[in-house]
């Protein structure tokens, strides 16, 4: 079966996520600070506003591409850039973070996770990419395999990330929610390692990237999106929340060209 027939749900979300992402760049003429944090190279360079209204307009515009099976790959390879960009704007950070906090493996873990953020997105853009290469080609199964690795990856570091960082981790979980946050720190970090590992190994690994898509969808539906209604003029919160819908729509992706893989390999 081919999946440029069949638009999935998580091509859908990765699409919608990727082009509001865009939009709301530009509506604040910046890139988004938290996950897109240019200001790591520092806060007086030279261009930055029109940077951000350009990658924001590509944003939008290969986010809409990848919808329609003539021009996907083309917004595949230009999302896949932009993240990675994004990716690229973290690297100051491992500097500055010796500088004010100290040599620590957390610390390290840390920034690495807010990189592997944006790779995560990279890899769902290589899963489109693939989707939309002839069945066989090489193209198709190195860029889907590119795609499954950055992901589990990614997972991995998330669950290290959670685990080496509970107090920061925790600060996110609302207090209604039983249990506390601490208890969910560790739980959602244990449940990141686990899925990054399914997926890595093979492993449960279709079921692994549902779980994973589904558990970010939470955080957004439970966490991010009081955090938007609570703050709705803060870019902070809003790309939070669109960044981590854009990252369930790459998991659920991955779910489901594992399961179309693993269905034409029985047949």
């Amino acid at each position: 079966m081919n999946r440029r027939n069949s638009p999935s749900v998580g091509l859908y979300i990765f699409s919608l996520a990727s082009i509001v992402t865009g939009v709301l760049d530009l509506v604040w003429h910046e890139f988004e600070p938290a996950h897109e944090p240019l200001q790591a190279y520092g806060d007086n360079i030279p261009g930055r506003t029109i940077c951000a209204i350009i990658v924001a307009c590509c944003l939008v515009a290969a986010g809409a591409a990848i919808l329609s099976r003539k021009t996907a790959r083309y917004g595949a390879v230009a999302l896949g850039i932009i993240f990675c960009l994004f990716a690229v704007f973290w690297l100051p950070r491992f500097y500055w973070v010796t500088v004010y906090r100290g040599v620590h493996i957390g610390n390290f873990i840390g920034v690495f996770g807010g990189v592997c953020q944006q790779l995560f997105l990279a890899g769902g853009a290589m899963l489109v990419y693939a989707a939309n290469e002839p069945a066989g080609s090489p193209a198709r199964a190195n860029a889907f395999r590119r795609g499954l690795w950055i992901i589990g990856f990614s997972s991995v570091d998330f669950g290290l990330m959670h685990l080496t960082g509970i107090q920061p981790a925790a600060d996110f979980v609302p207090k209604w929610i039983p249990l506390g946050g601490t208890f969910w720190a560790i739980v959602t970090g244990i449940l990141f390692l686990l899925a990054g590992l399914a997926i890595l190994t093979g492993i449960r690994d279709v079921l692994a990237a549902w779980l994973l898509g589904l558990m970010l969808l939470l955080f957004s539906a439970l966490i991010l999106t009081p955090m938007t209604f609570a703050a709705p003029y803060d870019h902070t919160s809003w790309g939070g929340n669109f960044y981590n819908l854009t990252a369930v729509g790459a998991a659920w992706m991955l779910a489901e060209q594992l399961a179309l893989r693993r269905k034409a390999v029985e047949s």
